[in-house]
């Protein structure tokens, strides 16, 4: 965790628009789309957001992702570690016994316990970690809803209802083509 990317900031963007029960389930693509970030790069995002099992994938035209289990049970902190991995914020490289004046060898007193900064840093990443694990996406989620103008989340699924209306049109499109294809008699060949 020694630095959160913005990969968790895109990610939890995105959990926010799966916490309301008629969310659907909106593809990475329409999820990229809508906060106008490359599909590509979302797409590494997701499968590490499934494998932590705070999402699920539904698949067809209108498949996309939902949230694995209830937002009150997600913590940020579990999106933090589903996308960065469960990494120290602070690795000690002991520096203390390494002082010129020392010699050869540290005497035991510098180096005895653990390291008075090394101390500071875990208490600081348990302090993070504490808070972030007390944050979860259902209180994200009030804070957004609470802020943004009353109508706004229905827009917003609105919006995504049409994106896969435009997949299934494109899909039928498609398949009448191809049905239209196979319709036609083979051209017929020329007497010799």
């Amino acid at each position: 965790m020694a630095h959160l990317t913005s990969s968790v900031e895109y990610a939890l963007h995105c959990l926010l628009w799966l916490v309301a029960p008629d969310a659907g389930t909106p593809s990475s693509r329409d999820l990229a789309e809508l906060q106008g970030v490359s599909p590509a790069f979302l797409a590494k995002i997701f499968p590490k957001l499934e494998k932590a099992g705070i999402v699920h994938a539904a698949p067809g035209l209108r498949g996309g992702y939902r949230l694995a289990r209830p937002a009150a049970e997600i913590s940020v902190l579990d999106v933090v570690d589903a996308i960065e991995g469960v990494k120290p914020l602070f690795a000690c490289q002991e520096i203390r016994g390494r002082c010129a004046v020392f010699g050869e060898q540290a005497p035991r007193w510098a180096t005895s316990g653990v390291c008075g900064i090394h101390a500071v840093m875990l208490r600081a990443e348990q302090a993070m970690r504490s808070e972030l694990e007390r944050s979860t996406m259902a209180a994200l989620a009030a804070g957004v809803t609470a802020k943004s103008p009353k109508g706004f989340p229905a827009e917003v699924r609105l919006w995504f209802d049409g994106r896969v209306g435009k997949r299934i049109d494109a899909k039928a499109a498609a398949n009448r083509a191809l049905r239209s294809e196979s319709a036609d008699p083979p051209p017929r060949s020329k007497p010799a």
